[in-house]
């Protein structure tokens, strides 16, 4: 992958000026999309779910595949493939139980769904437009026996779910469209719903230098913010150092309970037998720095 730049910000107006100078036809869909933004604000008063969900509903009504970041069908695989492959390798197995927020349209979880025991896959999101659209996906999938839970939510405080329910927690393209105060409500809840040995996996917009957001959308923040955020409600949060190898223009951290993390060596995950317990306590990684089969595109969320 070419060297990215983290330090620049994209909010500021000698950033915009270059770039659209250096991309003109991206002119006239920024307008549309300031335009949105304004009024999309002025109507939700500051309330960034009622936003988002707005957002998405405009997105899913031109292009559900879209609506995801990934406009075309090669993307929409590519990405979903990327997601799947890199937790398959670090530490997904069929028997655990999967919490996927931001679900979506099932991009990357109707893989989820077909590897994971029937029944284990719950996913929930703040847009019931995107929510129509991934039972949409599960039908083309032909994945109804598996029986995944599909489940709207209005805020991240997971009230409707149990405690200690779930091995993994995946949330892709989640934080980099919200502001501290929803990934603050989210880091205050999702320990409780983590099983012991579990660990919560997110991406985000990654920043090296000034934290910023472009209009309501996209925010930047530093790899330290998280995990200081993560740190405040007994969580201890690294970046998953070789996720950045792949073609992905976000970057991605793991979360697990502190006293948890203390336990966990970087050594590959032992085959269960028959004999072991489903839920395992606790949960050990494979090698930080693994090869990863890279994708012949580069999805943009």
């Amino acid at each position: 992958m070419p060297t990215r730049n983290r330090t620049r910000n994209r909010s500021s107006l000698a950033h915009q000026v270059r770039y659209a100078t250096q991309h003109p036809t991206r002119i006239a869909p920024y307008l549309r999309r300031l335009a949105r933004d304004w009024n999309i604000r002025r109507r939700t008063r500051g309330d960034h779910v009622a936003y988002y969900r707005a957002v998405m509903k405009s997105d899913t009504s031109r292009n559900p595949r879209g609506a995801v970041g990934t406009p075309t069908e090669q993307r929409w695989n590519a990405l979903g493939k990327m997601q799947f492959d890199y937790l398959t390798g670090h530490g997904l197995s069929p028997d655990d139980r999967m919490l996927e927020i931001g679900c979506g349209n099932l991009r990357a979880g109707h893989r989820f769904i077909d590897y994971l025991e029937s029944g284990h896959y719950h996913g929930v999101d703040i847009s019931p437009d995107i929510l129509l659209a991934a039972q949409q996906t599960l039908a083309d999938q032909g994945l109804q026996h598996k029986l995944p839970y599909l489940t709207i939510v209005g805020d991240l405080r997971l009230t409707h779910l149990p405690d200690d329910a779930f091995d993994v927690v995946h949330a892709h393209s989640v934080f980099s469209h919200s502001p501290l105060t929803v990934i603050d409500e989210c880091f205050r809840h999702v320990g409780r719903v983590l099983a012991p040995g579990g660990f919560f996996d997110f991406t985000y917009n990654r920043t090296d230098g000034e934290e910023h957001q472009v209009l309501n959308e996209d925010f930047y923040y530093r790899p330290s913010t998280l995990a200081a955020l993560a740190e405040v409600h007994g969580l201890h949060a690294r970046v998953m150092d070789d996720w950045e190898e792949l073609p992905h223009k976000q970057s991605k951290m793991r979360v697990r309970a502190a006293n948890a993390a203390e336990s966990v060596t970087d050594t590959a995950a032992p085959t269960q037998t028959a004999e072991q317990p489903a839920r395992k306590k606790p949960r050990k990684e494979p090698p930080r720095r693994t090869s990863a089969r890279k994708t012949p595109e580069t999805p943009d969320t």
